[in-house]
């Protein structure tokens, strides 16, 4: 069983402790832009949970002792300039390490840095291998930025930009300015993304797909096709969208008390072979053994909703919010075993104490599951991330997490984290469970 995790969209890294290096290349002619560009970056996660109450546990639960477990990722980004809007990009990554429990054990996971594919050795990958077409619209020219996938150049307020190959959903959908980036500010899983948003992924959070995003004036309507799983929750992908995603968002951005912020809607669709839970527990007790999913999957449809809000208060205070929701009667086939969920923080930078540079972030996240998934998990069936072997009180999974980044260095940031998990896996008999972490981030 594998499941994605947050996939990583940010900045060689060369060396765990060694010097990075970033080359771009000069603009040929002020319309066209940078002709390429090379950034990277490496981060190292360290997470540690005391022992916590657990009368009982399952195949699918957090270990009840005292734990910690580490991951540590290195990715390129590497991109080139093929024609005037034309754009190609690779982010070859190298991996190592584990999650808490090999991510396992709360729906809400409490690491966006774990993939569910855990390895003693470091291992290749290349995450991300895409094409970006940009349409110049009219309107007021604007500067793009330079950054990591992100070549420097100038486009017009009004356009269209299509995104073609291997990349994650997450790089386009439900982005969110305060809580997105596991790098770089919150990791918990639905902190930095909405919760019941089960997007198309791999076992490492990417899929092959295509997206358009149209924007004029004060909105952006975006929309895009991906393969899902060959079989839910697995690492190879469907090829050829015979089974698939469909995933629209309209974004709104607007001025409140004189500052910037944005409102999106997101809906999707998900397409594919997949088990309801209540076949599954009729298809038990009939058998006299745990209910499985995988036991009765069918062609089928299973659809969801978010609202995502990023809201600027000061310049050195955002906040954010996101409402999700699902179809909860069948299995989770990407992400995680989260149906319902209310996610909502404040992120402050260090201006206030004289640390520009440094953030602070608050969050809260209630998860939920509806009654046909609470019988099947008090039966003794299996999810992606969740499975206690019974489940005799369900207590929806209440979250917090605050974090602290320091900016040592221009390139280099330390943070720590603090996570309180009640009622893990939604069992009210086992945790509460404190999850403390460490996280070292450099990229150039």
């Amino acid at each position: 069983m594998a499941i994605h995790s947050r996939a990583r969209s940010t900045h060689v890294f060369f060396g765990a402790v060694g010097v990075a290096v970033v080359m771009c290349a000069p603009a040929a002619a002020a319309d066209s832009g940078e002709s390429w560009s090379l950034y990277g970056q490496m981060t190292l996660v360290e997470q540690y949970h005391p022992a916590f109450r657990s009368p009982y546990r399952g195949a699918n639960s957090l270990d009840p002792g005292s734990r910690g477990n580490e991951t540590f990722d290195m990715t390129a980004y590497a991109g080139v300039r093929l024609w005037p809007g034309g754009e190609l990009y690779a982010n070859p990554e190298i991996d190592q390490g584990f999650g808490l429990s090999n991510t396992l054990g709360v729906a809400g996971y409490p690491s966006g840095e774990a993939y569910k594919v855990g390895s003693s050795e470091p291992y290749f990958r290349l995450q991300r291998l895409f094409f970006r077409q940009t349409f110049d619209l009219g309107g007021a020219a604007e500067a793009v930025t330079p950054g990591a996938n992100q070549l420097g150049a100038t486009r017009s307020a009004d356009n269209l930009v299509i995104t073609l190959g291997k990349f994650s959903v997450t790089d386009i959908f439900d982005t969110n300015r305060y809580a997105h980036d596991p790098r770089g500010d919150f990791l918990n899983w639905s902190v930095i993304d909405a919760g019941a948003f089960d997007y198309a992924a791999d076992a490492w959070g990417y899929s092959y797909g295509v997206a358009a995003e149209w924007t004029q004036s004060w909105w952006t309507l975006r929309a895009g096709l991906f393969d899902l799983s060959r079989v839910p929750n697995t690492t190879a992908l469907e090829r050829g969208f015979g089974q698939f995603e469909l995933v629209a968002e309209v974004e709104e951005r607007q001025t409140l008390w004189g500052e910037p912020g944005k409102l999106k809607l997101l809906g999707f669709l998900n397409r594919g072979r997949m088990g309801s839970y209540a076949d599954a527990v009729r298809l038990a007790q009939r058998s006299a053994r745990p209910p499985d999913t995988g036991l009765v999957r069918r062609y089928g449809s299973r659809p969801g909703l978010a609202i995502i809000l990023e809201q600027q208060i000061a310049n050195n205070l955002g906040l954010f919010f996101r409402a999700s929701l699902n179809d909860g009667s069948k299995e989770a086939y990407e992400f995680t075993e989260v149906n319902r969920s209310l996610s909502a923080g404040v992120s402050l930078d260090g201006v206030g104490w004289g640390r520009p540079d440094d953030v602070v972030g608050v969050s809260g996240v209630i998860n939920a599951l509806p009654v046909a998934a609470q019988r099947y998990f008090a039966a003794g069936g299996m999810g992606i991330l969740i499975g206690d072997g019974r489940l005799p009180r369900y207590g929806t999974e209440d979250i917090a997490e605050v974090y602290y980044r320091a900016q040592v260095t221009e390139q280099i940031s330390a943070s720590v984290d603090y996570q309180f998990v009640a009622h893990p896996a939604y069992n009210r008999d086992r945790g509460p469970v404190s999850i403390f972490g460490l996280r070292l981030h450099a990229e150039i």
